[in-house]
Parts: C-alpha cells; sequence; structure tokens
C-alpha cells in the first residue's frame, strides 16, 4: 500500500510540475543584453503593425541581431480579437516569434469580421494556408495562455501607465518620443 502511495505522489508531483510549466515569453536578442526593450503591443493595432513593418528590421539588425539588446514582447490586446491572436501567437510556448511576425505582416488578411466568430474564422484560415501547426481550440481555450496574456496587460497599466499600443518600455524606462526608427536609436546609443 506505501508503494502504491509513493508512486501515485510521484505521478500527480510530475503532472503538477508539467502544468505550472512556466509559459515563455516571446523575445528576440540577446537574453544577457544589457538593454532590454519591452513593447506592449495588440496584434490588431494598425500602429503596431507599422512598427513591425518599419521600425522593428532595423532594430533587428543593428541591436538584437548583434546582442546589444534584446526585445520583449507583452501582449496588451485591445479587443477580444486581439485577446485570441496573443492567446495563438503564445501557444507553442517556444518564445519564437513566428506567428507573432506573420499575424502583423500579414494583419490586414485575419482582421476582419463583424463578430468574434468570425474573427476566429478568419484568424483560423490565416493560420491554416501561413503553414502553421497548432490546435486553434486548444490554444484559445487555454487557461494558462490566458491569465498570461492578461497579466501581461495588467503589469503595463500598473506598473508602465501603458494606455495604448504600441508603447515601448527601455531598460523600465517609457519611451516618450515619436516611435521612429531614428528616434529609437538615439535613445539605444546613449545606453551602449
Amino acid at each position: 500500500m506505501k508503494k502504491i502511495i509513493f508512486l501515485l505522489i510521484i505521478f500527480f508531483t510530475s503532472v503538477l510540475s508539467v502544468q505550472a510549466e512556466e509559459i515563455k515569453r516571446i523575445t528576440v536578442g540577446n537574453k544577457d543584453a544589457k538593454i532590454i526593450i519591452i513593447a506592449f503591443e495588440s496584434l490588431t493595432c494598425s500602429h503596431c503593425a507599422n512598427f513591425h513593418k518599419n521600425v522593428f528590421p532595423e532594430l533587428k539588425k543593428e541591436f538584437l541581431d548583434t546582442g546589444i539588446a534584446k526585445i520583449e514582447f507583452r501582449h496588451f490586446p485591445l479587443d477580444i480579437a486581439a485577446f485570441n491572436a496573443s492567446k495563438v501567437a503564445q501557444c507553442k510556448n517556444d518564445g519564437n516569434s513566428d506567428i507573432l511576425e506573420s499575424l502583423y505582416a500579414n494583419q490586414q488578411k485575419w482582421v476582419r469580421g463583424s463578430s468574434i466568430q468570425e474573427a476566429n474564422k478568419n484568424l483560423q484560415k490565416f493560420l491554416k494556408n501561413e503553414g502553421f501547426s497548432i490546435d486553434f481550440d486548444s490554444c484559445v481555450n487555454n487557461k494558462e495562455i490566458e491569465d498570461f496574456v492578461l497579466n501581461d496587460r495588467i503589469d503595463g497599466t500598473k506598473n508602465f501607465k501603458v494606455s495604448s499600443t504600441p508603447t515601448i518600455i527601455i531598460n523600465n524606462k517609457k519611451f516618450e518620443k515619436t516611435l521612429t526608427y531614428k528616434n529609437l536609436k538615439k535613445a539605444l546609443e546613449k545606453l551602449i
């Protein structure tokens, strides 16, 4: 009997540790960089998509790929479609930004619909067409990921006074200038 109880304890302990696996933050760059950029974004925000199209490539080339900085993408969904897309982007839990980048690069292909059901259908169709293999319903209904996304939004509001997207934080200080690569580069160069 003691052996059975012992085995059950080991089994439940291992199950709980798997369930409590930490959700990995979506990041790009050197994990040990002295410059840490946090980007609070909403996947349905056109200004966020513009950041990924016009600012992020140069930022990646000059600061992230060189190891000078790292960027952490934080979720700040502004609507239910963005909330579901955030859960999907986070779902693989590999820290990779591929789904996130694809959603921003092709925002107009999936951000539409007069109801959340229609928006979800467009998002599912887009992901399938792009070759992303994920269980959509499982991702959208995952309570741990949902809490993770909501906690990002709470953290942004509480600790950084985020009220719009994108909001950029550099080494725990809000970037207050117009979000162009030129302005961002100047701010980052001062920290090198």
